[in-house]
């Protein structure tokens, strides 16, 4: 090789060293200052909390990603008489609801006692105060975005046993579960389970007044009566398949806004229990809260969807708002509802 090949060969070998070096430096460069953060989950042994490191820089950023859900309960839906005469008059099975059905939307679940049967079915065995709804009124349920209702209350067998069964059909068949009532006693007291965000809700409900007749039994369909020893048995087996239990409870007296004796025990013994939350009905008008022993009762949320317009009090109820963070309750906060004259659920003032 002659000198002047020999040093263009030098030459080229030098400048390919360089551009290797250059970008040599510009790859650590881009890797330590510029490149986004990465993600990555720390070792945090036995802690519930999962949480997220952030590496930005030099600083180390931890955010807790426990996901939080909302849960909305009301009080007595009723849905015959004249809210019937409303919707059929006016061809709309979503008017209580429109209102307030954006509202509920915001929940992930949302939870309330259907008074009385929905069917064409059955004759009327019991009072003037017999309700029976049309079927067309599972319509504005699924409208207003009801996951769950309890079916467990005086009037769920005012128009026999087969409009009862014919409400669990229809009520299932519409997607919305039920709570309190099935096929025979087994269905009827075992928590429908409901998973939101990675926490499994167990939902029972019960009633301590009605016909007899519809309680279920081993080889007949009704619902679940009011029972504590029963009640404490059926929370035990909730809490093997579930994070957080709430028991819906009809019982009380009827337009008192003060809860007695009996509701304090039952309702006390559910949350001695295991059960995490209680929702009374059956007062038409709205009773007191209480924390007790780690838990939270409502004794009754009055009425939701209702005519009985002669009260101001029968025509108002509250909408219990829960908010969970993960398994534990971040809040808790009661919402006024009122209901028009026309029927229609709102936000109270």
């Amino acid at each position: 090789m002659d000198e002047e090949k020999k040093s263009k060969y030098l030459k080229l070998t030098l400048g390919i060293l360089v551009f290797i070096f250059v970008i040599a430096i510009i790859g650590v460069a881009w890797y330590k200052f510029i490149k986004p953060a990465t993600f990555f989950v720390p070792d945090l042994g036995q802690q519930e909390n999962i949480k997220q490191s952030v590496v930005a820089g030099n600083k180390l950023i931890v955010e807790d990603t426990k996901k939080q859900t909302t849960l909305m309960f009301v009080g007595d839906i009723m849905l015959s008489r004249a809210v019937e005469d409303k919707m059929k008059k006016l061809n709309n099975w979503n008017w209580p609801f429109e209102k307030i059905a954006a509202y509920l939307a915001s929940a992930d679940l949302t939870f309330g006692n259907l008074e009385g049967p929905i069917s064409s079915q059955g004759r009327n065995i019991g009072s003037i105060y017999s309700f029976r709804a049309d079927p067309r009124a599972i319509g504005g349920l699924k409208y207003a975005g009801f996951d769950i209702v309890s079916v467990a209350n005086n009037h769920i067998g005012d128009w026999t046993k087969i409009a009862m069964d014919d409400t669990f059909a229809i009520l299932k068949e519409g997607g919305i579960d039920i709570a309190g009532g099935g096929l025979n006693k087994q269905e009827a007291h075992t928590a429908v389970i409901k998973e939101i965000n990675g926490v499994k809700l167990g939902f029972l409900a019960y009633t301590a007044l009605g016909a007899k007749y519809t309680e279920a039994t081993a080889s007949s369909s009704g619902i679940a009566w009011v029972k504590k020893e029963i009640m404490a048995q059926d929370i035990a087996e909730a809490k093997k398949i579930s994070d957080f239990i709430i028991v819906s409870l009809h019982f009380g007296d009827e337009y008192k806004q003060k809860s007695n004796d009996f509701q304090k025990d039952i309702a006390r013994s559910a949350i001695n229990a295991g059960v995490n939350l209680v929702i009374g009905h059956h007062p038409h008008v709205v009773e007191e809260t209480e924390q007790y022993n780690g838990g939270f009762i409502a004794y009754s949320l009055g009425n939701f969807i209702f005519d009985q317009s002669f009260s101001k009090e029968t025509m108002a109820g509250i909408l219990l708002k829960v908010i969970l963070e993960g398994k534990d309750v971040k809040s808790i906060e009661p919402v006024k509802i009122t209901i028009s004259k026309q029927f229609q659920a709102s936000l109270g003032q």
